[in-house]
């Protein structure tokens, strides 16, 4: 299938929420395709290039990775100027078959979905018991304490709340009051909430699933390691790997915020300059 990418320097996982504000004319024509058509398009990571393109329209090199997760659109709000406020999900992952970049002023690629394989069944469930714990620890762990200051976690997660017997929860996953202006995009008839908070509110409010791939892709989304790193938690062959990869994650950054401490994460763009 063919499909219009967004280049991003960030990862998109499925069941997150990404919030995205659309002003490049490319773009817009982007998300006027893809609500005129109810399709999504492709978040994939931008490896090397800007997100933004020359000022003076020139030629623009990327490289970008090759796995991809379909962004379906919950909201849009378009400003009288064209621009676009949006709200979209993950809702899998595809692989980057061709890239066509002279077919529209965005990219579309040809791509294919990627399912995600379970991996040994008693394996993955020892591995959701051991990272389910880890990850509770780990939310305990991101909590501020006396004098210090609360470390924002910037994640939405959508969640489903259709048909749930517990009140309370669904109060708490109520999503955001629509705008006037905001184009339907059948948010309610989903029945999802997007819930939006910081290590409290996920530690007090969040269901954590049995399922082992969507465990691991929300907590793929979740957990604060730069955009490499998440990359290659999207891209994991399986689910037991996948929480594998997790569970070494967790064990890591539970030490060290256990310590206080915070993980170095070395600036590309930094490095890159000094080399030159």
């Amino acid at each position: 299938m063919q499909i219009p990418l967004f280049p991003l320097h960030t990862v998109l996982a499925p069941g997150i929420a990404l919030p995205l504000h659309i002003f490049e004319e490319r773009y817009r024509a982007m998300v006027k395709r893809c609500l005129d058509t109810a399709s999504p398009f492709g978040v994939v990571l931008l490896r090397e290039g800007s997100e933004v393109a020359p000022p003076n329209g020139g030629e623009q090199e990327l490289t970008i990775s090759g796995v991809g997760t379909f962004a379906e659109i919950r909201e849009a709000s378009k400003y009288v100027d064209g621009r676009w406020d949006l709200l979209t999900v993950g809702v899998g992952r595809f692989v980057v078959r061709e890239v066509i970049a002279d077919a529209e002023p965005y990219l579309m690629a040809e791509v294919d979905a990627l399912d995600d394989e379970p991996g040994d069944e008693a394996e993955v469930d020892a591995l959701v018991g051991r990272v389910t714990r880890r990850f509770v620890d780990y939310l305990r762990l991101l909590q501020p304490r006396d004098g210090e200051a609360a470390e924002p976690i910037d994640v939405q997660v959508e969640v489903d709340v259709a048909g749930s017997d517990d009140d309370e929860a669904e109060d708490e996953f109520d999503a955001d009051d629509a705008d006037d202006d905001e184009q339907d995009v059948d948010d309610d008839e989903a029945g999802f909430g997007v819930l939006d908070g910081g290590p409290a509110e996920l530690a007090a409010a969040l269901r954590i699933p049995d399922d082992p791939s969507q465990l691991s892709f929300l907590l793929t989304g979740i957990i604060q390691v730069d955009p490499e790193r998440r990359q290659t938690l999207l891209e994991a062959t399986s689910a037991e790997e996948r929480l594998r990869d997790l569970d070494r994650l967790l064990d890591r950054e539970i030490g060290l915020l256990a310590k206080r401490l915070a993980p170095y994460v070395p600036d590309r763009h930094a490095l890159h300059a000094s080399t030159n």
